[in-house]
């Protein structure tokens, strides 16, 4: 085997991981891919022959490409979508995952942490996510954002104050959280708003994306009474719907003429319903996946050797 045939095999064992940091950095899979494609042509214009740990040193590569692509959003100035919800990651509820399903659902990252790293600067989202989700040393992540480690250690203390309380306070059990999205659907669907309010946390947050072309179905709706009001929302998912796992986390996608036409996920801590991201945008579900790739079937943007 010839050392580009070897650096090959090597990035592709690191791919899942590099897509899951693109992923936590950029909330978009698309983006993400793009991420990673981008670090593969770095690695081949770059003299690795004296790095020990290529693991690593593709993880900070990803990292810096990552960092320019959320800085370049923001020189652009675009103007995000109010209610918008991250690029979900779906999987059926049966049979393993594949692996990179797997990396992505790694430390249970869930649509409702990604939506707050998303209002962090790229330089605090980059020191966070590096440090506090992959276990980089500061000493790594200096270099990329161009601080000390002192100081990319404050913007990572920062970051964390930011995100605290995205993320259920108490151990996830994925049975009871099935239970809990299966009394609030059951309910939902026999209209009965005493069983909805029994399972939603006072304070309970619905984020709804409808996308650009369907601005009137997003919104922000908080506290559970506001949310069961909304009932109709749910309509959808009465009748032809399939129970599936949204970034490791319970939810139901609603199915028109055998295709996504609406994605509902869950963030559930002990025995109520925290959050609830809805994604209606008719473009981004088009593309959604639900479920794993037939065995066989290459990952999307895999270098090529």
């Amino acid at each position: 085997m010839d050392e580009k045939d070897l650096l090959a095999e090597r990035f592709q064992a690191d791919r899942g991981h590099l897509r899951a940091v693109a992923y936590r950095m950029l909330g978009s899979l698309s983006e993400a891919d793009d991420a990673v494609q981008e670090t593969w042509l770095k690695l081949g214009r770059s003299d690795v022959s004296g790095v020990a740990n290529l693991s690593g040193w593709l993880t900070t590569v990803v990292g810096r490409v990552c960092l320019d692509m959320l800085r370049s959003r923001a020189s652009r100035r675009e103007e995000p979508l109010e209610h918008h919800v991250p690029d979900p990651v779906v999987s059926a509820t049966e049979g393993a995952p594949d692996p990179e399903h797997q990396a992505l659902r790694a430390d249970s990252v869930g649509l409702a942490l990604l939506v707050v790293l998303e209002t962090l600067a790229p330089a605090e989202r980059l020191a966070f996510v590096l440090h506090d989700m992959f276990a980089v040393p500061f000493e790594e992540i200096a270099p990329i954002v161009a601080r000390t480690p002192a100081a990319t250690r404050q913007l990572a203390s920062r970051a964390r104050r930011r995100v605290q309380g995205a993320s259920p306070a108490s151990p996830p059990d994925a049975g009871r959280q099935r239970r809990v999205v299966d009394a609030f659907l059951a309910a939902s669907r026999g209209g009965d708003f005493d069983g909805l309010l029994a399972v939603l946390d006072p304070d309970v947050v619905l984020r709804a994306d409808g996308g650009t072309l369907r601005a009137g179905a997003s919104q922000r709706v908080v506290g559970a009474e506001a949310v069961v009001r909304q009932a109709l929302t749910f309509a959808r998912f009465r009748h032809d719907s399939r129970p599936v796992l949204v970034n490791g986390a319970p939810g139901v996608v609603s199915l028109a003429d055998g295709r996504p036409a609406a994605l509902m996920a869950f963030t559930v801590d002990g025995d109520r319903i925290v959050e609830i991201h809805v994604l209606a945008d008719p473009a981004r579900l088009a593309a959604l996946s639900l479920g794993c790739p037939a065995p066989g079937t290459p990952a999307a943007g895999a270098p090529s050797a």
